[in-house]
């Protein structure tokens, strides 16, 4: 690829951030795969945006399969591709960054036509009610104790994504009315209910936020030198609770979303409620959890129906 062509790779993730105010995880993850494509670029003899065809991008994709990637990763590498050339598109790319000659626009998005093999769906694992009750029944403490329960109760009464968890101020939320205001994906922002419990665990935090923080530390969590604690932090912090009281399974912050969409679910039915409640941009993102409440009656129907049980 020429220099030209590279620049228009900075371009994009210049406007992924500014613009499209995506989050560093997938501003990497693009860069990332964009990558895999010039170097396919390279090896090809494509030394310009326009010069790349429908055909090849499907042979980039095949090559990335027989690479080892799996149909996710490989979806979401043509993803970055088809944004990076909309991005082209729209930009009126030509092969000279800045203006190039006439006749060497990009013209069409050649990872349209493209679809990734098919992936297996795999369903979210979530903790049932009894194992989120043994998790959360840390005894009162001061300090990190009681930050440590308010993270746990707010990720579970509000289906908060990590991100958003850490990025919470405290001016977000609104103890009265029992609600939080965060910042989910592109910068979107919902308003979203905080439950009782959970209200009283930020209560008991917000005291002992007092005696640690530093002064104009925005952050609701905050750590011991008082400034805002970060995502590896929580992550550490719950998997050291989960150990502690004894659960035996794997626990992250994103299981106390899955968990906290599932147990909704199942107790309301409310679908659209639900995507509401998590920010999902679309209704198919938020069906996953209809299969696991239809995994949770299946159950139920081979323990008690009599057609069902097995013989003792």
């Amino acid at each position: 690829m020429t220099p030209a062509a590279l620049e228009w790779v900075e371009r994009f993730r210049r406007y992924l951030n500014t613009e499209r105010r995506l989050s560093p995880h997938t501003d990497v993850s693009y860069a990332r795969d964009l990558a895999a494509l010039v170097k396919f670029c390279d090896g090809a003899g494509l030394s310009d945006w326009k010069a790349l065809d429908t055909q090849h991008i499907r042979t980039f994709a095949a090559h990335s399969h027989a690479k080892g990637l799996g149909p996710r990763s490989i979806q979401r590498r043509l993803c970055a591709v088809r944004s990076f050339y909309e991005f082209l598109l729209r930009e009126g790319h030509n092969s000279v960054a800045g203006g190039g000659r006439r006749g060497a626009r990009v013209t069409y998005n050649p990872g349209h036509e493209v679809r990734a093999p098919k992936a297996a769906r795999r369903l979210p694992h979530t903790l049932d009610a009894d194992q989120m009750a043994r998790l959360l029944a840390i005894p009162a403490g001061d300090g990190l104790i009681a930050r440590d329960r308010a993270i746990m109760e707010l990720l579970y009464s509000s289906g908060l994504r990590l991100a958003e968890l850490v990025g919470v101020d405290v001016a977000s939320v609104d103890l009265r009315d029992c609600t939080v205001r965060v910042l989910g994906k592109g910068g979107k922002a919902r308003i979203v209910p905080v439950g009782r419990q959970a209200v009283d665990a930020l209560k008991a935090w917000l005291k002992e936020r007092a005696t640690l923080v530093k002064a104009h530390e925005p952050a609701l969590f905050v750590g011991r030198t008082g400034k805002r604690l970060g995502a590896r932090a929580v992550q550490l912090r719950v998997g050291y609770w989960a150990r502690r009281q004894g659960l035996g399974v794997h626990v992250h912050p994103h299981l106390f979303r899955h968990s906290f969409a599932s147990h909704l679910l199942e107790s309301s039915g409310e679908l659209r409620g639900v995507q509401e409640l998590l920010g999902h941009a679309d209704i198919s993102t938020t069906q996953i959890y209809t299969h696991l409440d239809f995994q949770h009656l299946a159950r139920i129907y081979d323990a008690t129906h009599p057609r069902a049980r097995r013989k003792a």
